[in-house]
């Protein structure tokens, strides 16, 4: 199984997971009910303070309890701007975040796999120059 990750709804801040090159900090998880779920140490795998992204997406549209079925519901059925009444879990690194309609950005680096340093990336641009 591959690394989940988001970016923050608040500050826009990719969710580095805790065997990334960057360092982790808290997030918070709020669903459209109020409840919230903080995360020190983000694994990567989903996981807010204890409560499951995917199980909280399912439980929020009216489903069962079940990581799978929020992960059918995020990916597989595609309700990403073609179901405007899907509901979303919001992350944010501000407590005091207030739950908001909408899908929340996936991190395209998978909170893992991030080109930090200047050099290699530069030297990526030119190889790709050179093509």
């Amino acid at each position: 199984m591959g690394f989940f990750s988001w970016n923050t709804q608040d500050t826009h801040e990719s969710i580095a997971n805790s065997a990334s090159s960057r360092p982790t900090f808290t997030v918070y998880m709020f669903d459209d009910k109020g409840n919230k779920w903080r995360e020190d140490n983000y694994a990567g795998y989903g996981e807010f303070g204890g409560k499951d992204y995917y199980e909280l997406l399912a439980e929020m549209n009216g489903l069962d309890s079940d990581r799978q079925f929020g992960i059918d519901l995020a990916y597989k059925d595609s309700p990403r701007g073609e179901n405007p009444e899907c509901k979303f879990p919001n992350l944010a690194e501000d407590p005091n975040w207030v739950w908001r309609s909408g899908p929340v950005d996936s991190c395209s680096a998978q909170g893992f796999f991030y080109c930090d340093d200047e050099d290699e990336e530069d030297e990526y641009d030119q190889d790709e120059d050179m093509e």
